[in-house]
Order: structure tokens, then sequence, then C-alpha cells
């Protein structure tokens, strides 16, 4: 299986990491040329973009996508971790009248300042947040600057609810449901967590690690997943382009565009000025 280029959409699972997830694609393939796009939590499932070969070099292009989930939070309860795995650090009676679908809808289209969980992987002086956080060490949480395009209310009852919700890369759900609980005036923890899309690729287009096990999956090919105009050019373009040499921008290209030959994959330029340069070959 040697060779083997491209992006295979898994749903992850409950019960693994993403780092799980990695190590058995690089077993079934026999190749450590592999990485994942976008961290999934244990408690979390669904899609897991996970890059085998060539591909590997698209990862921060597949990480940048926007996401989108469906969350179930119980309120009444706070966790250390924001997630129902966490140890609980406080509980109290839910208000009888909650406006929630009113607090939701300030959330949409809302770009805002968010912290992240300190129970993160997310760095500071070199050091882990969950370094600091599981050795009880106080530390300057950083905020992040975070896009919520859309989001609603999909099911409410008395002590739970259930949204649905696109966001931007480096969005944490634990705290934007952390933060919709605080508007609410009350707390709340994530108890469910089910990536739904990430970029072009939806839950159906995923494969569990039992079906790839068997065999019965389809690789999805680099231009398949990124939103970039793919052109083919000539031969002498073909020539400049596997020389890295920046070609004039007659196309039009105001981000980044992919070239092929007869084709195959060259690779992925940007614009630069009136030109295109290299971001990325692939020959």
């Amino acid at each position: 299986m040697n060779g083997i280029n491209g992006i295979i959409p898994i749903y992850k699972e409950k019960g693994m990491t993403s780092f799980d997830v990695v190590r058995e694609i690089k077993k079934i393939f026999k190749t450590n040329k592999v990485g994942h796009t976008g961290t999934l939590d244990p408690l979390a499932e669904g899609v897991l973009l996970v890059c085998i070969g060539k591909a590997t070099k698209i990862v921060e292009l597949l990480t940048a996508n926007e996401k989108e989930y469906i969350a179930t939070i119980k309120l009444g309860i706070e966790t250390d971790t924001l997630d129902i795995e966490g140890n609980i650090l406080k509980e109290e009676t839910i208000p009888n009248k909650l406006n929630i679908e009113e607090v939701i809808s300030s959330y949409n289209n809302r770009t805002y300042n968010q912290e992240v969980p300190k129970y993160s992987a997310i760095k500071v002086k070199g050091k882990k947040l969950y370094e600091y956080a599981r050795n009880n060490i106080e530390v300057e949480i950083p905020k992040k600057e975070v896009t919520i395009k859309n989001i609603e209310l999909i099911e409410s009852n008395k002590d739970t609810f259930k949204i649905k919700t696109l966001v931007t890369k480096g969005t944490y759900i634990r705290s934007l449901i952390r933060d919709i609980c605080k508007d609410l005036n009350t707390i709340g923890t994530m108890t469910e967590l089910l990536r739904i899309k990430q970029g072009k690729v939806e839950l159906k287009d995923c494969y569990k690690l039992s079906d790839i096990e068997k065999g019965n999956y389809k690789i999805k090919s680099i231009e398949e997943v990124l939103p970039y105009k793919i052109i083919e050019v000539d031969e002498e373009t073909k020539t400049k382009i596997s020389h890295g040499i920046k070609i004039d921008n007659t196309y039009n290209i105001t981000d980044k565009v992919i070239f092929k030959y007869n084709s195959e994959l060259l690779g992925i330029y940007e614009q630069e000025k009136d030109k295109l340069k290299v971001w990325k070959n692939f020959i």
C-alpha cells in the first residue's frame, strides 16, 4: 500500500484520541507519513480528515477549514475540563426561566475573543495548558479570536439543550458552551460532541477504522478536498512549476490555485501581487 497519497475521511468514534486514529492508519497503510487535520477529544466523534503521503503537505490548509458540530449541553453542572468527563467543580439549581434561544441567537455570526479551555493542548511558555492544570499551577489563559458563523438551537428540555454550529478554525465548542451558559446566568457542561462537517467533507463521506481494515474505503484526492480553482497547464508552464518558478497571474487568482498537467497534480500556487508563487510542489 506504499505510495498512496490522499485524504481519508474518518468517522472518529468515542473513546479514541485523534492520535489513536493516526497510529492505526500508519499500521494499515504501512507508512509513517500520516497526519490529521483537527483534534477531536476522546469524548467527541465524527469527521476527522487523515492525510497520507504527499497529502500531509496540505494539513495546515485543511486544519484552517471551518467546521460544523452538534453539541449537547447539561445545565446545572460545571467541570474543570468543561465536559462531562471532568471533575465536578460546582452544581447549582437551574433557573426556572432561561432565554436559551435569545442567547444562542446573539452568537450568530459573532466574532469574539474566546478564552481557551485550561485543559487543552495550547502552549504557554513552552508547556501545554493541560500540564499546568494537572499540576494545579496557575497560568494566564490565552484568548483567541473566533467567529461563530452560524448557530441554532435544535433541541431543549428542562436541564439539557442541543445546538448545531458552524465555526472558524481554533474555536473550542467547550468554551462556547461555557460562554453561552454564563450569558444564561447559570452553569453547564458539554456531554456530547459530533463533528458533522469539515470544509467540503461531511459525515456521510466518512469511514470507520473497521471499514478501512476491511478495504471498504475511498481515498479523496488533494484537489477534491480543497476549495481552490483547478487549472490544466501546458508543458512549458509545467516545467516552470516543477522548478518552483513564479508565473504571471493571467488567471485572476486572488488566493490559491491548483495546477495540473494531463490530470497529474503539479502544485499549489498562491497570489503575490501580479504573480503566482509556489505554495507547495508535488512533483
